[in-house]
């Protein structure tokens, strides 16, 4: 089954995320895609970024009962920080069926070869990227292994939504009606 990944911090995901990760489902060759929850990386800062089962908790109830799109929390079990050559040793020994691709917007293919093992990723795995305004995707974009999806362009960002909701404005139409709820519910953001 060729399944693509799309990871992200999803702080917190939003229409824009799922339009993307639609679009690959429904436009191209793969039969899955997975919104792959990335965890806080202890080296960082944590700042607004939400608990770990929190934002995964946001991306299980944007997906909903969509059967072409699952969130993952796969690399919650990982040894942090995690990498995505990491990452995707593991969810081929778990998944041994599946052929994984990588989603990534252009900006992302831009330093893709500062990612650890890069070429092994690029050897071994398909590379789908959808465009982001202002990145042509640098030196790799007609590597064989990348593939361009003319994916619709979304300048909706999480920043953007936290900002919105701390200044206590009406963002509900950027997020999916029960992402939105929860969100409201646990107060998220709004300090």
């Amino acid at each position: 089954m060729k399944t693509g990944l799309f990871f992200g911090s999803f702080n917190p995901i939003h229409n824009g995320h799922l339009v993307i990760a639609g679009y690959m489902a429904e436009f191209t060759d793969l039969s899955q895609v997975w919104l792959v929850v990335s965890p806080h990386n202890p080296l960082k800062p944590a700042g607004s970024l939400l608990q770990d089962h929190h934002r995964f908790e946001l991306a299980r109830i944007a997906v909903g009962n969509y059967r072409k799109l699952k969130a993952s929390k796969a690399e919650f079990a990982l040894p942090k920080p995690s990498y995505t050559i990491n990452t995707l040793v593991y969810l081929l020994e778990q998944h041994p069926d599946h052929e994984f691709v990588l989603i990534m917007g252009s900006d992302n293919l831009e330093s893709f070869k500062k990612w650890k093992n890069w070429e092994q990723i690029l050897e071994h795995h398909e590379i789908y990227i959808y465009p982001r305004p202002g990145h042509d995707g640098g030196e790799l974009i007609n590597h064989p292994k990348v593939k361009i999806v003319e994916a619709p362009l979304m300048q909706l960002s999480s920043t953007f939504i936290r900002k919105a909701i701390h200044d206590k404005k009406d963002i509900r139409y950027m997020l999916p009606e029960s992402v939105y709820a929860y969100i409201d519910e646990m107060n998220f953001y709004k300090k």
